[in-house]
């Protein structure tokens, strides 16, 4: 029988992995999609079909308290709206090997907001593992470092890692005394950050239409690799302190790296074998090494 500790690192795992199987689903959308366009129908079929589970419960469930609004509202500006349109954008002007590094620098926002606001403050050899974890990162792109000329895209990638670190922290502190349901924290800040995305896309004039056979990947990807996924990375977060959660993302590193070797068909050279290695290492020192 699984502890809630390890059944919640296997839901998190789990998550990594479609998280990072939409890299290959989201490189063949955009072949045919804008970004800004992709990211509102994923996001806006996601929270659609997460209300109408909820409305599958008790009636009870489906509403919530007034002074809960101003924090479903915060999430969906910061996890969805920022984090999750920005990254769209942050790919759209810069190489995705660019925006994989930056984003990898995101464990640091937690780790620092989680000391200052959640008092969850990592141990030194945590924080040696994290660094190791950073050192991974860095090992594995230092043959093909990332273009840093696009100030636009770095900034707005920067922007959607911030973005990220907020919404884990804010959910965190609500999620790990059960002040706030799982799934109405997913779904209406969802619901809400999709909206935002709506608007920007009809504003912007960039409402497209897809293709039967991308209607197929973003089902996918807003069903499983969204709405799904979503939900065990958000329950999860009631057991898995924020830094720590944060720091298992990373591992999507090694697992975007197999899947385009499979898929793609990019190769894999020993420097990038040895960055893997030390990201999973690091990562294996800060959740192995608690108080």
């Amino acid at each position: 029988m699984l502890s809630k500790r390890s059944r919640a690192l296997v839901e998190v795992l789990l998550v990594t992995f479609l998280w990072s199987t939409s890299y290959v689903l989201i490189k063949i959308g955009l072949k045919e999609l804008n970004p800004i366009a992709f990211a509102t129908y994923r996001y806006v079929l996601a929270s659609v079909v997460l209300i109408a589970f909820m409305l599958t419960r008790r009636k009870n469930d489906v509403f919530f308290e007034y002074k809960q609004l101003l924090i479903f509202l915060v999430l969906g500006f910061t996890g969805y709206f920022i984090a999750q349109g920005l990254q769209f954008l942050g790919l759209y002007y810069l190489p995705a090997i660019t925006v994989t590094f930056i984003l990898n620098m995101t464990p640091l926002f937690v780790l620092a907001l989680s000391a200052f606001s959640l008092k969850e403050k990592p141990t030194f050899t945590q924080l040696i593992g994290v660094i190791i974890t950073i050192y991974g990162v860095v090992l594995f792109f230092s043959n093909s470092p990332p273009v840093l000329n696009e100030a636009f895209g770095i900034l707005l990638t920067v922007l959607s890692g911030m973005g990220w670190a907020l919404y884990m922290i804010i959910s965190r502190y609500y999620l790990r005394d059960n002040k706030v349901d799982v799934f109405a924290l997913t779904s209406y800040s969802m619901f809400f950050g999709s909206l935002l995305l709506l608007g920007t896309t009809i504003l912007s004039n960039n409402v497209t239409f897809p293709s039967i056979n991308n209607w197929f990947v973003i089902l996918w990807l807003s069903i499983i690799n969204t709405a799904l996924a979503f939900i065990l990375w958000n329950r999860a977060l009631r057991v898995l302190r924020a830094y720590e959660q944060s720091i298992l993302q990373n591992t999507m590193l090694i697992q975007i790296t197999l899947l385009a070797y499979i898929f793609l068909g990019e190769m894999l050279t020993i420097q990038k074998i040895m960055g893997i290695i030390i990201v999973f290492i690091g990562v294996l020192i800060v959740q192995l090494s608690r108080r």
